[in-house]
């Protein structure tokens, strides 16, 4: 009976080294996690609070939705974008995803060309055929075959 208790007054100080040892890869792994993760969000959340405050008149943007357009008013809370002249459109600032350089859309703008080609039907002088043609072309097509068709007559 002696024994044992001997071994087990012995064994109690390593279990308490150990017990710390185990615990350095955790502390190593939150390290980690530290330096590639949690740092550099609180970065770029720091940078984009920057970039909302600093926002003025005539910065060009793009809002969270996809929408481009020139800053034509700030306030407090909201900002108002032009996305097409004479078209304005009121967002919270926090909704600014990116601040532009000058001259960005001017750069990027659709060319103001005309309508995209449309292949039309080809014109019949039967009734049957003309319905046929009907069910096929849009509306505005439609109106123009039959408008032109009884001008004809």
């Amino acid at each position: 009976m002696l024994i044992s208790e001997a071994f087990a007054q012995a064994a109690a100080p390593a279990q308490a080294g150990a017990d710390l040892m185990s615990l350095l890869p955790l502390f190593g792994i939150l390290i980690i996690f530290y330096f590639i993760l949690i740092r550099p969000q609180a970065k770029r959340a720091k940078e984009q609070k920057l970039m909302i405050e600093g926002l003025q008149r005539g910065d060009e943007v793009i809002t969270n939705g996809g929408i481009l357009g020139v800053i034509v008013n700030v306030s407090e809370s909201y900002v108002i974008v032009e996305i097409a002249p004479g078209l304005e459109v009121t967002v919270l600032k926090s909704s600014v995803q990116t601040l532009l350089p000058k001259g960005t859309l001017k750069s990027i703008e659709p060319s103001k060309g005309g309508k995209s080609q449309k292949n039309k039907a080809i014109k019949s002088t039967s009734a049957e055929e003309n319905k046929e043609t009907q069910k096929v072309e849009e509306p505005s097509e439609v109106t123009e075959e039959i408008t032109a068709s009884n001008e004809k007559k």
